[in-house]
């Protein structure tokens, strides 16, 4: 790229589609909307014109696939800029399509790799893709607030000990509660065996661009790192970037060849300006956006952990096994006390006080913070949650977190084999000992309880009932009710 081409202040991909829009060509071309013009009245006043006479289609303009170097691929060559990444690639259909490319490249037919027990479901979902077989390795836990921590650089290094044809690990740092992990102790144990080291950081697509937050998963080496930009990096729902930290030990033509082949035809040129301008938005101003907010926070925390019978998950667990750092982006508050779950409290904070937290479990609830939050909006959830504090009040009542299954030891059948072979539906009670086809999980967070090809267990069933009687939504589940659930049929004999 030219100098002007490293620019971080220019979004040549936001700039091209409304360079377009601007000059009201004759669109004898899809979208029908043509623009807004054919669109629901309803729909343009909600979403607004502007926003419709953005959304092209490929190939218009020489935007996506003129001569090179298109305003697609400098704005991609300028986000690994900013975040330090060999390569990146613009993603719309959000990190679980990183996701699923990353097993298509990296686990394919039969390859084995270790990935972190607590991953996102669409790690399995990629795994169903790819054929690829996973070893499961168990993060830290907080059996008290029933969180799932980061995984330990030692439990790493012994696994990947054990199992020498590996050649890929999965991580995830930081977690929904903004718990980071020992990401750089993990790099130097996968390395040292010759393993590449994947960073879901779907959850820090701001971090890197504020020296009080944790370091990034690509300053500290990982290999490949995803970021759900739209989380906290200010792009649009559904979006998201995955990085390339180095190809030494990733191949990347297989990447993006994966990528490729996961990507629609049809890409929302929406999706893809937000990347670009939120790109811009942290390389120029997140450190001063970012600072605001933490600033802001440090006043609102105070607030918060002066009410009555509320307490913070924050800095002070840093140094527990598998918490090497801690987001204060991230509002996490341990609601015991109260004499309620998270889920209740959630409730209190919707429908009382119209505050919404991002989630809630059965001991926290969870708030991100934006990169430019408002006086008035945190002002308004720290009164929410003393008010809903005072309401939920019942004395000493035990608030336990839902217990966590056993460890299954495992797939016992490949999740591609288990997902796509012949399943018999049977009653819940009866499928202890048999092959699950399904993954389910508790929703939020979203981490499954039972994954495809894993065998069936009474700690499981009891976990999944359990969470569910707590308020929690079973994803994936293809009887929510939990009667029955779909198991790989066994061969009878003649």
């Amino acid at each position: 790229m030219s100098s002007a081409d490293h620019d971080q202040s220019r979004a040549p991909y936001l700039d091209a589609i409304a360079n377009y829009a601007a000059r009201q060509p004759a669109r004898f071309h899809v979208p029908g909307h043509k623009g807004g013009a054919g669109a629901d009245d309803a729909f343009v006043a909600a979403i607004g014109e502007a926003a419709l006479s953005h959304d092209l289609a490929q190939g218009i303009d020489g935007i996506d696939d003129g001569p090179a170097p298109t305003a697609y691929s400098l704005a991609e060559a300028l986000a690994a800029e900013a975040y330090g990444a060999e390569k990146s690639w613009f993603l719309t259909n959000g990190a679980s399509q990183g996701n699923h490319a990353l097993c298509l490249a990296l686990a394919p037919l039969g390859r084995r790799i270790v990935a972190q027990r607590n991953s996102h479901a669409s790690i399995v979902d990629g795994l169903v893709l790819s054929g690829g077989n996973p070893i499961f390795i168990e993060p830290e836990y907080d059996s008290e607030l029933g969180m799932a921590l980061g995984v330990e650089p030692a439990k790493l290094g012994a696994l990947l000990a054990e199992h020498p044809e590996v050649r890929t690990a999965f991580i995830v740092s930081p977690t929904y509660y903004g718990l980071t992990a020992d990401v750089a102790g993990c790099v130097e144990v996968a390395h040292a065996a010759g393993v590449a080291l994947v960073v879901d950081q779907a959850w820090g697509a701001h971090l890197g661009f504020h020296p009080d937050l944790p370091p990034s998963a690509l300053a500290l080496g990982a290999d490949a790192v995803l970021t759900s930009t739209h989380k906290l990096g200010g792009s649009m729902t559904q979006s998201a970037i995955l990085h390339l930290g180095s190809s030494e030990r990733i191949d990347e033509a297989a990447l993006g060849r994966a990528i490729r082949i996961l990507r629609s035809t049809s890409q929302s040129t929406l999706l893809l300006a937000s990347l670009d301008a939120a790109r811009r938005q942290l390389a120029t101003c997140g450190e001063e956006l970012l600072g605001q907010t933490l600033a802001k926070l440090v006043g609102v925390r105070e607030r918060l952990a002066a009410i009555d019978k509320i307490k913070l998950v924050d800095e002070s667990f840093v140094g527990r096994p598998g918490i090497a750092g801690f987001d204060p982006i991230r509002i996490v508050l341990d609601v015991r006390a109260v004499g309620c779950t998270g889920l209740e409290f959630l409730t209190e904070l919707c429908d009382r006080h119209d505050v919404h937290p991002e989630m809630a479990a059965q001991a926290t609830v969870v708030f991100v913070v934006g990169l430019a939050e408002t006086d008035e909006q945190l002002d308004r959830l720290v009164t929410a949650v003393e008010a809903s504090a005072a309401e939920l009040s019942r004395g000493a009542v035990d608030v336990t977190p839902v217990k966590r299954p056993g460890v299954s030891g495992g797939c016992v059948v490949a999740p591609r084999e288990a997902f796509l072979g012949e399943a018999e539906v049977i009653a819940l009670d009866h499928a202890i000992g048999r092959i699950s086809c399904e993954s389910i999980a508790g929703y939020p967070p979203g981490i499954p309880a039972l994954l495809p090809g894993e065998r069936v267990s009474a700690d499981v069933i009891e976990h999944l009932r359990a969470t569910a009687a707590a308020g929690s939504r079973l994803h994936g589940a293809s009887d929510p009710t939990l009667t029955t659930i779909a198991v790989l049929r066994e061969e009878r004999p003649a």
